[in-house]
């Protein structure tokens, strides 16, 4: 049976290597190039539109309720499926794999990656629809609206699904066996992973039930404060460990410039890790953190690309950067690491002692738990995009209860390995689309910067720029504001 699944994985693993060295890793890149050079560097340009943005007040119908989730509810719920396995364990493989070097094309994958998120947010806004919830929207549905390729939204979402609410959502599951594991030590039971994987499938069936809102007001409480206490762990740990930073520093950069990299070959590994983790982890140009910002109710398309723009900043520049910082100030052995949570943790532990790999698990716990709850409301999106049959809805989410358990008791190699492949063919549908539907992102940011130098606060109507065709919202200037005036700096 060992051997069944060791030649899966290499088969698996062979054809997402190729996958990304030859196909998407090209394409990731030139396509960030290009965006980055046509918005006018949005992501560095509008860092404070970014901001503020955060801030608005959330557009009501007529009884006075909220049209859909906030704008910030919508950076949570996109944050909860990025702040999690992806900035922990995916930040130690990525150093496992490709050494300190990694670090530096995650961070260049974020700052280039900022404006393809910019493009699929903004598109993802642009294109939504009105559910029984608020807003739904995202790649399947620029694909279908914008392109006039429902098949290609058909083909988009099915890929989604198996890889976000199924095989990332195995790997959550799979990370917070690993580390409550880690933090038990001798004392953890062999049914552990079966005693958690249970705990877990029903705690996401509670939630999962209740809808968009629910998840919302769920993320929105557990991600910023699981986040900032990640941070303060891994600020206390460089603090005491301070004198290691310029040594951390030369050996980040020398990995990814230096001449034995290039020299040994190895700086083609090095970029593609950087790159591989980083999109797993910011997700920006991937297609799922548009589903997210689709739900978000407010006045302009381009107000929610910013603000998942500074969702891939947050991700990255902060909560990967002290992972890494985390790991590299205690000087670990590279060459002997695995995959997975597990060197984060023996950092952690051997910095703060024993208590703080407890601490660790619980954090992981709650990161993990809130990607679940991302990750399901994006496949619940798409599948909704595919058929509206209550029944196909019940059945996903039973597979998505069943997917959480088995994710708890497989093996940790062969769930990475799988997750790593069909993010490529994920990310492969999606940039093409946003490829060709760039114009329309740009004509959007064009829009809002005009409005914002006539001393408006933007508001976008389909008037405005009347050749786009396939646009299921932004009717008129009340429907997009709603009856009740808005008081801005106030969150709905």
């Amino acid at each position: 049976m060992n051997d069944v699944m060791d030649a899966i994985e290499s088969v698996i693993g062979t054809l997402g290597g190729n996958l990304w060295q030859w196909i998407v890793l090209p394409i990731v890149i030139g396509l960030g190039l290009w965006f980055t050079v046509r918005t006018g560097v949005v992501q560095l340009r509008l860092l404070p539109a970014m901001f503020s943005t955060l801030t608005d007040v959330t557009p009501r119908d007529e009884s006075g309720k909220p049209q859909s989730i906030s704008a910030f509810q919508a950076f949570t719920v996109s944050a909860a499926s990025r702040v999690g396995v992806g900035n922990i364990a995916g930040v130690a493989t990525a150093l496992a794999l490709g050494g300190p070097g990694a670090l530096v094309w995650m961070w260049t994958m974020a700052f280039v990656g900022g404006a393809s998120s910019f493009v699929e947010s903004t598109l993802g806004q642009l294109y939504k629809r009105k559910d029984r919830d608020g807003f739904r929207g995202g790649p399947a549905y620029y694909m279908q609206h914008g392109l006039g390729q429902r098949w290609m939204g058909i083909v988009f979402a099915i890929i989604l699904i198996v890889c976000f609410p199924f095989a990332f959502s195995s790997l959550q599951a799979n990370t917070i066996v690993s580390a409550t594991g880690g933090a038990l030590g001798d004392a953890a039971p062999d049914a552990l992973p079966w005693i958690i994987g249970g705990a877990l499938a029903l705690l996401t069936g509670l939630v999962i039930f209740g809808g968009i809102r629910r998840i919302a007001s769920v993320t929105q409480a557990l991600v910023p404060a699981m986040a900032l206490l990640y941070l303060l762990i891994g600020l206390a740990i460089v603090g005491l460990n301070v004198t290691e930073i310029p040594r951390v520093f030369g050996e980040i950069y020398a990995g990814a410039f230096g001449f034995q990299a290039i020299a040994g070959g190895a700086i083609g590994t090095i970029i593609l890790v950087g790159v591989q983790r980083g999109m797993f982890s910011n997700e920006a140009g991937l297609g799922s953190a548009p589903n997210a910002g689709a739900s978000a109710a407010v006045t302009h398309p381009v107000k929610q690309g910013l603000v998942q723009t500074l969702g891939v900043y947050f991700d990255t520049f902060l909560v990967c950067s002290i992972t890494a910082f985390i790991i590299l100030v205690t000087n670990p052995d590279l060459s002997a690491a695995g995959r997975g949570v597990d060197l984060t943790q023996q950092a952690i532990v051997g910095s703060l002692g024993d208590w703080a790999g407890g601490l660790l698990a619980v954090v992981i716990l709650m990161l993990a738990f809130s990607s679940i709850l991302g990750n399901y409301y994006y496949g619940e999106s798409n599948l909704e995009f595919i058929t509206e049959n209550r029944r196909a809805l019940m059945v996903y989410r039973a597979l998505v209860i069943a997917a959480v358990f088995g994710g708890s008791v497989a093996s940790t190699s062969l769930v990475w390995t799988t997750a790593d492949g069909v993010m490529g063919l994920m990310a492969l549908v999606n940039l093409t689309a946003i490829a060709l539907l760039g114009g329309v992102a740009f004509k959007l940011l064009r829009d809002y910067q005009q409005q914002r130098r006539d001393g408006r606060d933007p508001v976008f109507t389909r008037d405005r720029l009347p050749e786009l065709r396939g646009v299921q919202q932004w009717s008129d200037e009340l429907s997009v504001t709603g009856p009740i005036p808005l008081v801005r700096g106030k969150r709905g």
